[in-house]
């Protein structure tokens, strides 16, 4: 994927989940990057680890400072008691312009997983991004040994709260099957 469209779709995803309610902080935009890319197979090329807060990847974020150094991205200011917001600008909006066949390819997948990520609080989206981690690291494992695994690696999540978000991520897979398998069919 060109550098060109790989931007326009982290502004589109901004954007969408702004319209569904997001703070859209880094967290936010970390954590519906990295299920846009592990659960929906969009080649983003973004490295990610198992950091403090789940899933992170420390190019998206040196990606997120060259846009907001390039007039891109700006910080929104937002009241206590969260951070500041990111929110994209006219410029990244031309050069959104610029990839409409990106755009209109990869859409609805910003937009099933920007609709599921809306309102989530970050100690939320660190549950599920986990729990996808964990899912995709050891594939076919069953619901409580993911969530045993959560627990391992992130022992502040208690295990009802790691069967929770295992279960939202198995949730998440069936109802995203649709958008993955049309996805798939525009590669062919």
């Amino acid at each position: 994927m060109k550098q060109i469209q790989r931007d326009g779709l982290l502004f589109e995803l901004i954007d969408e989940l702004t319209s569904y309610g997001s703070w859209c902080g880094e967290t936010h935009i970390q954590k519906a990057t990295y299920f846009l890319e592990a659960m929906m197979g969009i080649p983003l090329g973004f490295p990610y680890v198992l950091y403090k807060h789940g899933p992170f990847s420390f190019d998206l974020s040196d990606e997120l400072a060259s846009m907001r150094a390039d007039a891109l991205l700006e910080w929104e200011i937002k009241p206590e008691p969260y951070g500041n917001a990111l929110k994209t600008t006219s410029v990244s909006a031309r050069l959104k312009a610029r990839v409409p066949r990106t755009l209109a390819r990869y859409r609805p997948a910003i937009s099933f997983v920007a609709e599921r990520f809306g309102t989530r609080g970050v100690k939320d989206l660190e549950k599920i991004s986990t729990a996808l981690y964990v899912t995709k690291e050891a594939p076919g494992r069953g619901c409580e040994a993911r969530a045993r695994r959560i627990t391992e690696l992130k022992p502040h999540i208690t295990l009802d709260e790691a069967k929770e978000a295992v279960s939202f991520v198995d949730e998440m897979f069936r109802e995203a099957e649709p958008v993955i398998r049309e996805l798939g069919r525009e590669e062919t």
